[in-house]
């Protein structure tokens, strides 16, 4: 269906110069496998490992299900936003916010999207300093039993401290390296926290029932184990701002080379998050914790390489996120706060903003309770059925025909997750909360 393009005045020659600086603009020469590995270490994070709690959480017959829809819809709705890019003859919608204001208007369109984007990606930056301190702490423990116990603050402390010299990288491109050895990492420690599950074989007290006594309790598990599963299909929120450092000409559009990265990248996402949850599942029960690793004690050697996996992982995965939100804030101190953009204005943002993260980590470090509210309250609608009501708004497709129907069963889904998510989430964090002994 061919779209006209929207109606505007001409943009003002300045803004050519500002997208040149912004680090989502800034370089377009990337290849379709930037996109694959990019697309990987944005999906496979910290989320594929609280999937086997997920499924302790939801029980295998809703678990099984659950998991399989929410693959095929995101990949689905992933489709939607590659294919959304160049609908318009001669535009490029290069952030996710752009792609809202053209369906729903300027303003409305940022209202909609940039809180829930923002939240997702500066919520997922959180969440992989509590991973990646965590990582770093089982590491030590597993190093040296018998050392000192040294706080958990202070590996967060440390986790943050790279990223004050990493987020210093001006474009999406010039992460390229780091997101490519954040992919094959993702892939390592998934291989390695289903394999070694397999290799622990099933514990004799295993058992596959509620893990709460109460069935208020068992209600909530439920509704966290939703929001689990919504957080480890995160991708959607960077997908455009990926697809963005893509060259496109009318003869070759981007869709065609990001397309076959996404393809490439979703088939790693299978590869490791159905192991990791079905396997980790299978020999824990509902003892698992809500990361597959920390069950996993032996071989020491094997712990700590996946440890060290995931914490290169995640490392990578913070710039990956990060990197929208580095264009958000200096493209609104320079267009509506009239700084002029400089290294110093950079450096002042990028470091506040790694700063901010770290606090809030050493404030709420409940690993759990964080990916069941974040999964429902912010990546459900990102991900699962925001996309679908754009593509309703501007392509309007025949009711009760096949995407009619394909984009509400998306949307309805995507809704439950978001209403019953959060409230399961809130829970574990309250519990958490109450019983974890601050700055341990």
């Amino acid at each position: 269906m061919e779209i006209q393009p929207e109606k505007r005045e001409s943009a003002p020659s300045n803004d050519d110069s500002l997208n040149d600086w912004l680090p989502i603009t800034k370089s377009r020469n990337a290849k379709w496998w930037y996109s694959a590995f990019h697309n990987v270490t944005a999906m496979v994070g910290a989320g594929v490992l609280g999937l086997p709690y997920a499924c302790s959480l939801l029980g295998w017959g809703p678990g099984v299900a659950i998991m399989v829809l929410s693959w095929v819809i995101t990949f689905y709705t992933l489709w939607q936003m590659v294919e959304m890019h160049e609908m318009v003859p001669g535009k490029r919608f290069d952030r996710y916010h752009e792609l809202g204001q053209y369906a729903f208007g300027e303003k409305l369109g940022l209202w909609v999207v940039v809180p829930l984007q923002l939240m997702c990606e500066v919520g997922v930056d959180i969440v992989y300093v509590v991973t990646g301190g965590t990582s770093m702490k089982k590491i030590y423990h597993v190093l040296y039993p018998d050392g000192k116990e040294i706080r958990s603050t202070w590996f967060y402390v440390a986790f943050g401290a790279l990223h004050f010299f990493l987020s210093h990288l001006p474009s999406f491109n010039s992460i390229t390296a780091i997101s490519f050895f954040a992919a094959l990492m993702s892939l390592s420690y998934s291989t390695i926290a289903w394999v070694a599950s397999v290799r622990k074989g099933v514990q004799p007290t295993v058992s596959y029932g509620p893990r709460s006594a109460t069935p208020k309790a068992q209600v909530f598990d439920f509704f966290s184990g939703l929001g689990d599963v919504a957080f480890a299909f995160a991708g959607h929120n960077v997908v455009l701002e990926i697809q963005a450092t893509i060259p496109s000409t009318p003869g070759k559009p981007s869709k065609g080379p990001m397309w076959k990265g996404v393809v490439i990248a979703y088939l790693v996402v299978a590869a490791c998050y159905f192991p990791v949850a079905f396997c980790g599942y299978l020999v824990f029960g509902n003892q698992v914790e809500d990361n597959v690793l920390v069950s996993l004690e032996k071989p020491a050697y094997l712990i700590v390489a996946a440890n060290a996996f995931v914490l290169v992982h995640v490392i990578g995965s913070y710039q990956v996120f990060a990197m929208p939100v580095f264009d958000m804030m200096e493209s609104f101190l320079v267009k509506q706060m009239h700084f002029k953009p400089s290294l110093m204005l950079r450096t002042i943002t990028r470091t506040s903003y790694v700063l901010f993260t770290m606090l809030v980590a050493i404030t709420l470090p409940f690993f759990g309770g964080l990916l069941s509210f974040l999964g429902g309250f912010c990546f459900a609608p990102t991900s699962y059925y925001i996309p679908c009501i754009i593509w309703l708004v501007i392509y309007k497709p025949k009711r009760f025909g096949l995407s009619w129907f394909a984009n509400y069963i998306c949307i309805g889904i995507g809704l439950i997750l978001t209403i019953l998510g959060p409230i399961g989430g809130m829970i574990s964090l309250i519990h958490s909360s109450q019983t974890f002994k601050f700055f341990s």
